[in-house]
């Protein structure tokens, strides 16, 4: 059985933004897309630069220091110079909790 533990609550993330947490020692970015709500590695895998900085528009955030750009839902790489997928978790709304699996 997977442990979700309370990350945020919805409040703390407007539609179109972005908020890092930690969860057990790992820095993950939550992303609100229109009030869904996503969780992926706040590192960009192509240099280590913090995702939290970067646009979020629609699904796709952008990394600010080279541009590279990820879809949060899936993780996919969109755009170069980043070649290799986002970190995804498991994640859930109870009421106004968000809840993310440990990773």
């Amino acid at each position: 059985m997977t442990d979700f533990v309370k990350a945020a609550e919805t409040s703390d993330i407007p539609a179109g933004r972005v908020k890092v947490v930690e969860v057990d020692g790992k820095r993950i970015a939550l992303c609100n897309v229109d009030g869904e709500f996503y969780a992926i590695d706040d590192l960009c895998t192509h240099d280590d630069g913090p995702l939290d900085q970067g646009e979020l528009t629609g699904d796709v955030i952008e990394c600010p220091r080279h541009g590279a750009r990820f879809n949060v839902r899936t993780g996919k790489v969109l755009a170069l110079p980043a070649v290799k997928p986002l970190g995804t978790y498991a994640l859930k709304v109870e009421g106004t909790q968000i809840r993310v699996a440990l990773p």
